[in-house]
Order: C-alpha cells, then sequence, then structure tokens
C-alpha cells in the first residue's frame, strides 16, 4: 500500500475541523462534525466541498477529441470547446470500466474526469493508434465544487468575469481569477443543485477557498456529499457498480450511451443490452431499517435482482439503489431485501429533471 496523498486544501480543510476517510490513495474530508447541517447548507444556501482527489487526465494533441470519444459511450466528438459531457468508460465485454465527465477546453485539449488513476494499460491498450499524449494532472489541477442555490451569486461575488452566461454542462475554456485564484469554471457538480466546480492550481486553490468561507459558504464532506447524491441518483464507481462486472445499462446510465453516432469500446455489446432491456435501476424506499450490505431483492420469494446501496435521507427516509430485473422495475410494487420490505420508486428522487442544476 502506497502512502495516502492530502489534497493541496487539506491543511486549510482540517483547520475547519474536518474528519477524513482514504480512498483511492488520497485523503477525502469526511465531514466537520455535523454532516446534516453541511446537507441543509447546500440544499438552502451553498457549501464548498474540496473534490481534488478526483483523477483528471489531460488529453492533448491532435487526436485529442477522438481518443475520449473512443473510450466514453456518449457523444464526445461533435462536443464544442466550452461543452461538457458525462457518461460510461467502457471494456469491450460491455462491462464500465469507470464513468465521468468529459470537458472540451481547447481545439486539441480535452480534460477526462474519472474515479481511477491506474489506467495506463488501458490507455496503452486501446488508444495506441491515437495521436494524443494523457498525462494525469490529478495533482496539478486541485479542484471545489461550490453547490446550492446561492452559488451564483456567491460564485459571481468572488470574479470580475461576467458568468451569468455559462449554462449547465458548460466550462469557460479560458482561465478566470476567481477568488484570487486562477483557474476553469464549470458548471457542474454532484449535489442536484445550482453548483460550479473550479479548477485551479496547488500554490492558488487555497485562496479561492479562504475567500468562499468568509462568504459564510459551509465546508462540506463526503458524508453529507452521499445523501445529496442518492438522492438526486448520482451512482458512485465501487458502491453502485463494481467496475469491469457491471453494465452501465444495469444501473440506469442507457441515456448516456449513443449508438448513433461514432464507434466506442464495447459498442456491439451495449446494443444488444439496450434491445434485451433486462434490468433497470431504481429507489428502494424502506419501511424501516435497510440492509447496510449488497443482498437480493426477493418478490414472492424469487429473487429478482440485487439491492446496492442505501442512504438515511434527510428528505425521504431510508432509501438506496437496486438492480432490478425490468419486467418487475415497476413503481409502486413491494419487495424484501434481507427481510425488510421496500417500495420501488424511480431512481433519483430528488427533482428528477434536474431544474434546479439548470436554474
Amino acid at each position: 500500500m502506497g502512502e495516502t496523498t492530502r489534497t493541496a486544501l487539506y491543511d486549510r480543510v482540517a483547520a475547519l475541523g474536518a474528519t477524513f476517510k482514504a480512498d483511492g490513495g488520497w485523503y477525502w474530508s469526511r465531514d466537520f462534525g455535523d454532516w446534516r447541517s453541511e446537507y441543509d447548507a447546500v440544499r438552502t444556501t451553498a457549501g464548498i466541498w474540496d473534490v481534488s482527489a478526483l483523477v483528471k487526465w489531460e488529453f492533448r494533441g491532435p487526436d485529442a477529441l477522438a481518443a475520449a470519444d473512443y473510450i466514453n459511450t456518449n457523444d464526445i466528438s461533435s462536443s464544442q470547446v466550452g461543452q461538457v459531457r458525462y457518461g460510461p468508460f467502457m471494456n469491450p465485454d460491455g462491462t464500465m470500466l469507470d464513468e465521468g465527465t468529459v470537458y472540451r477546453v481547447g481545439e486539441d485539449r480535452v480534460l477526462v474526469m474519472m474515479n481511477g488513476e491506474g489506467y495506463a494499460d488501458y490507455w496503452a491498450e486501446h488508444l495506441a493508434s491515437y495521436d494524443v499524449t494523457i498525462t494525469n494532472i490529478t495533482r496539478e489541477m486541485p479542484h471545489v465544487a461550490i453547490q446550492g442555490p446561492q452559488a451564483r451569486e456567491i460564485v459571481q461575488s468572488l470574479t470580475g468575469v461576467d458568468i451569468s452566461g455559462l449554462k449547465y454542462f458548460k466550462v469557460l475554456p479560458e482561465e478566470i481569477t476567481l477568488g484570487g485564484a486562477r483557474g476553469l469554471l464549470a458548471r457542474t457538480g454532484y449535489s442536484g443543485e445550482l453548483g460550479y466546480e473550479f479548477f485551479s492550481h496547488p500554490d492558488e486553490i487555497g485562496s479561492l477557498y479562504d475567500a468562499a468561507i468568509d462568504r459564510g459558504v459551509t465546508p462540506f464532506g463526503v458524508n453529507a456529499v452521499y445523501r445529496l447524491r442518492v438522492e438526486a441518483g448520482f451512482v458512485l464507481n465501487g458502491v453502485d457498480y463494481d467496475p469491469d462486472v457491471t453494465n452501465p445499462i444495469d444501473i440506469g446510465l442507457g441515456r448516456f450511451v449513443r449508438l448513433d453516432t461514432g464507434d466506442f469500446i464495447g459498442k456491439d455489446v451495449l446494443a444488444a443490452s439496450i434491445a434485451e432491456g433486462r434490468n433497470a435501476y431504481k429507489t428502494l424506499h424502506f419501511d424501516g431499517e435497510m440492509p447496510d450490505e449488497v443482498a437480493p431483492v426477493l418478490l414472492g420469494g424469487e429473487e429478482v435482482g440485487t439491492w446496492r446501496t442505501g442512504s438515511d435521507s434527510p428528505l425521504y427516509g431510508n432509501i438506496g439503489g437496486a438492480i432490478l430485473r425490468s419486467d418487475i422495475a415497476v413503481d409502486g410494487t413491494r419487495v424484501e431485501v434481507a427481510g425488510a420490505v421496500a417500495t420501488i420508486r424511480p431512481w433519483g428522487l430528488y427533482d428528477p429533471e434536474k431544474s434546479r442544476p439548470r436554474a
């Protein structure tokens, strides 16, 4: 096991009272003593999260866009400079390597944000014919998420650049100064609220963090994030799905699979999965306690799916995600998991049209 890495903001976050968890070789802020207050801030005002440990890859060269398109199921190839697209990254057998976000920030420069770092062999195997240089820039590009109904007001107060025209899933391709830090501003997030992410430099990101805290923005950590993302219907690597095992159709990511555009790894297998319509990803809403481990979902004593993950949601109670056979994945159906009774509901109960992030 290698040494766990501290982000560029670690000392600042620790000074505010954060506890930490080690994951993926990095320290992530767990919470600041009261996850519920942190959660409430994101839902009602604004919060700031150190997301620096999320892995960023730079694809640079004439084939940067084409290379990113080949490994992702979404239509990356038609992205214009300033566009952001999300989708699964694939293996040839139709399983997911990972999922994440692709930012086109130049004619020959694309940023690919994923969960994992150990992909050197994958790049070498699948992208060897592309004229592209791929560099892990995670340590050189720390970033924060400012999320919540007041996020636009907060972010605008920290820069002289007019951000009113920056739409959902867009990125400003040229660096701006925000709170004294230079970097790239994107209208993205993982909370289900209006939000922004700012990608900066290790020796500058602290200036922005301090400026946001000075304006009353609440720091939050992964304990709040977990509730936010389950409510909003965002999946998590290794929790909702198993890399190299799970098919993206099984966890509701079919809408990010574009079969009508260019080629991508595993395309034929996914086309067959979509035609088959075998599974659906749904929320299970429990009457009482919920299982804390992966377990079979039963209907009339028959196994019809797999319970994956759960959260004690402040809005909905005990909810979580389950991969269910599509023929029984009907809202309102009652099922059983490890002796606990639950009702099937749509995945992403909170603002399913994403009207709040689009506001």
